[in-house]
């Protein structure tokens, strides 16, 4: 029966559920739940870098959504405001994580990424694919990405990962439009400094 409902709802607009969901349909809510839920968590994963933190910090956005909803004045689209809650969530969840020393341990590669944080190693012992991740360009990139700035990092990963276009970066930020063209820029020419010289041809699968 949940399913059924939630399938009827799938095509309903972002507004329209909004609107139910305020006259108290709670399967409204549980609708824009599935529709967010995995850039959601994407965005939280690529800010974060571990899985188990991407959840939880994930469920606390739509805990926030879900007490919040209500209050919603629709001063820019839905998507906009939810993704400005994740952001908002993830910076908090670096800051906690930064002051209990979560990040300073040794990294995966055996050096540290110039200034930023070690990264942290998540078992004693390596993964059975440990060897392969290290080895490939999407690990480096992690790496890449968990070296940037925070204001680097929020660049990239909301225009080249999310695909944000700039108006909607501007507004999850409060930014103007052509600081975030400015900053963008600045944070892919970091990335790219970062990774020179560590991706080879072997490190990029077919």
């Amino acid at each position: 029966m949940l399913l059924a409902i939630l399938s009827v709802l799938a095509g309903t607009s972002d507004d329209e559920l909004v609107a139910r969901y305020r006259e108290g349909d709670l399967h409204a809510f549980s609708a824009l739940v599935r529709r967010y839920q995995d850039r959601v968590f994407g965005l939280c994963l690529r800010w974060l870098g571990d899985a188990a933190s991407a959840e939880e910090t994930a469920q606390d956005v739509f805990v926030a959504l879900f007490r919040s909803l209500g209050r919603f004045r629709g001063e820019s689209s839905l998507s906009t405001w939810i993704f400005r809650i994740t952001v908002n969530h993830c910076k908090n969840r670096r800051v906690w994580r930064t002051r209990r020393a979560y990040d300073r341990h040794v990294p995966l590669e055996g050096e540290r990424w110039d200034d930023g944080p070690e990264r942290q190693v998540a078992s004693d012992g390596p993964a059975a694919d440990a060897g392969a991740e290290q080895g490939s360009a999407e690990a480096l990139i992690r790496e890449g990405l968990e070296a940037l700035s925070e204001e680097h990092r929020q660049m990239i990963v909301l225009r080249d990962i999310q695909d944000l276009d700039y108006e909607e970066i501007a507004e999850v930020l409060d930014l103007p439009r052509g600081t975030v063209k400015s900053r963008l820029h600045r944070a892919r020419a970091e990335l790219a400094r970062l990774l020179r010289n560590r991706i080879g041809p072997d490190d990029v699968k077919a």
